[in-house]
């Protein structure tokens, strides 16, 4: 088992800061706050935690707008907020992934200040700048994420600068050797200081095109939309000429010739692209990232169909690079309400932790998934997220994930002693960690339960992986590692099934802590509703 890397077939927690712990009273999180926690991470039998920005911002778009790469936010701590935080991970056998945000700042980073006032400054190409058309437009046809054109008017400079996300959120021009070399410095300070890992925010946005040639137009079936609201205009392009560039590659090798200095560190990229699972395969190949990961199993569509797509595509097109699956994060709804319905079943937060456990990667979880928490309902009056904002009511936005997380029943959910930065969901508080920690049977017992098992299975963690032909709404695969063979098989529905799975031979059905168990009838595989089968073979 010593022969792979940590981070290789690990499980990753990650944690929102802004609603983990708030330790001041100012209704929201802060590394104070994490470290008090870490000791309820590591009893999850998780491997690693990735923390979500806590770098000095404005806070436009919750501290993925970063005013200074080195310093903590105040709201968050301190740098010694951060190394305490560190080393009690490290002491209780935790590794810490941090978020890094590199392909653009906020307009209050000092680069950004200095490259707007002139076109003749030190920093004057350190963003991406362009004239106006004649008529005084933008210089082409680009498309924010958030909503509308890419490009925002400077007046100082008298051109547009490009933002593929918020306007406060300027883009980086990675063309410029010296901005690819201080950010490289930044990432360095980090890695410097002790920490694990990268998780790399929207990595495939660094460079753009040199031309800036106009995306062309998507027909109305392919404007499917992952991780944005399906009426956005973005999607109505192909985005070929505003990330994904073939650039990238060669800075994806500079950023692992740096991380390669530092012994066991990982880099995990965010990868959304046109085509994000060739694009996943081809930024793990070779000397560059360690992992990937992409919106495809974070999407709504919960089937045999598409989970088993997603799969073997991945695996056709990946050689030596290494995927990582999640199911949840902080920029989508809740998977138990995305996948379960307005009232999920009780057991499917606990068969879904053991699907995506199951898959051939790493894996990241998002705080609350151990708890079962489902998407919170808010008020317009009460969202913070300016995405949601923009598109309400058809799109809620992301603050119905990031609601704080609930410790005890009690109005605030032991989350603060004052007002939360979002309001905490009656319903959560009956899946308080409290509450969940005295009853054997929960879901976060079943979590724990089901990861220490996990733990002890070489082909989970780091086998082969081969579907078996099965019928909807049975997913069911084998994985192998070394004479291991373990099939494993889920229902995804709430009615019990029975699915043939051809070549069991003399499989025999394990009892796996913290899940429904189905069980075996020679080649007849008996699933309970949300029922997981997995057996020796």
């Amino acid at each position: 088992m010593s022969e792979n890397p940590w981070w290789r077939g690990a499980v990753t927690y990650q944690i929102y800061p802004r609603s983990f712990l708030d330790s001041d009273g100012d209704g929201v999180g802060d590394l104070p706050g994490i470290e008090r926690k870490l000791d309820y991470v590591a009893s999850l039998g998780v491997d690693a935690i990735w923390i979500s920005p806590f770098f000095k911002s404005p806070m436009a778009d919750f501290g993925y707008d970063i005013a200074d790469y080195r310093a903590v936010d105040p709201l968050f701590g301190t740098l010694d907020d951060f190394d305490r935080v560190l080393a009690k991970a490290h002491a209780l056998g935790l590794k810490v992934m941090i978020d890094q945000v590199l392909s653009h700042t906020s307009v209050e980073h000092d680069w950004f200040k200095e490259s707007r006032e002139s076109r003749d400054n030190p920093k004057a190409d350190w963003y991406v700048w362009a004239d106006a058309k004649d008529d005084g437009s933008p210089p082409n046809n680009w498309l924010s994420i958030f909503g509308g054109v890419a490009w925002q008017w400077e007046p100082r400079r008298g051109q547009y600068y490009l933002h593929n996300f918020l306007a406060s959120q300027p883009d980086l021009n990675f063309h410029n050797p010296q901005v690819r070399a201080a950010v490289l410095d930044c990432v360095k300070f980090w890695l410097d200081r002790g920490v694990d890992g990268l998780r790399l925010d929207a990595i495939n946005f660094c460079f753009h095109d040199r031309l800036l040639r106009d995306n062309p137009p998507k027909p109305k079936d392919k404007r499917i939309g992952r991780g944005f609201s399906p009426d956005n205009p973005y999607a109505f392009q192909y985005h070929w000429y505003n990330n994904t560039r073939p650039e990238n590659l060669a800075f994806l090798e500079e950023l692992r010739a740096l991380l390669d200095r530092y012994p066991d560190v990982a880099a995990l990229g965010e990868i959304s692209s046109e085509d994000s699972l060739a694009t996943m395969a081809e930024y793990t190949s070779g000397r560059r990232l360690h992992m990937g990961y992409s919106f495809e199993l974070l999407t709504d569509d919960f089937s045999v169909a598409h989970i088993r797509r997603t799969v073997e595509r991945l695996e056709a097109q990946v050689s030596e690079g290494w995927p990582c699956w999640s199911i949840s994060n902080h920029d989508v709804k809740r998977v138990v309400s995305r996948w379960g319905g307005a009232r999920p079943p009780a057991s499917l937060a606990n068969q879904l932790t053991a699907l995506v456990c199951s898959l051939r990667g790493s894996v990241c979880v998002y705080q609350g998934e151990e708890l079962g928490l489902t998407e919170a309902e808010l008020p317009f009056e009460a969202l913070r997220d300016p995405y949601g904002i923009a598109f309400w009511p058809n799109f809620k936005g992301r603050d119905g994930c990031r609601t704080p997380m609930p410790w005890d029943d009690s109005e605030q959910g032991g989350f603060t002693a004052g007002t939360p930065w979002l309001p905490l969901p009656p319903e959560h508080r009956a899946l308080a960690v409290s509450r969940q920690e005295a009853d054997p049977q929960s879901t976060l017992n079943g979590f724990r339960a089901f990861l220490r098992w996990r733990h002890g299975q070489p082909a989970l963690r780091w086998g082969a992986i081969g579907f078996v032909d099965t019928a909807e709404p049975v997913l069911a695969f084998v994985r192998e590692h070394d004479g291991q063979r373990l099939l494993a098989a889920f229902n995804l529905s709430a009615a019990p099934v029975e699915a043939r799975i051809a070549g069991l031979g003399n499989a025999r059905a394990l009892a796996v802590p913290g899940l429904i168990n189905g069980r075996l009838d020679g080649d007849t595989a008996q699933l309970p509703g949300c029922g997981v089968l997995f057996a020796a073979i």
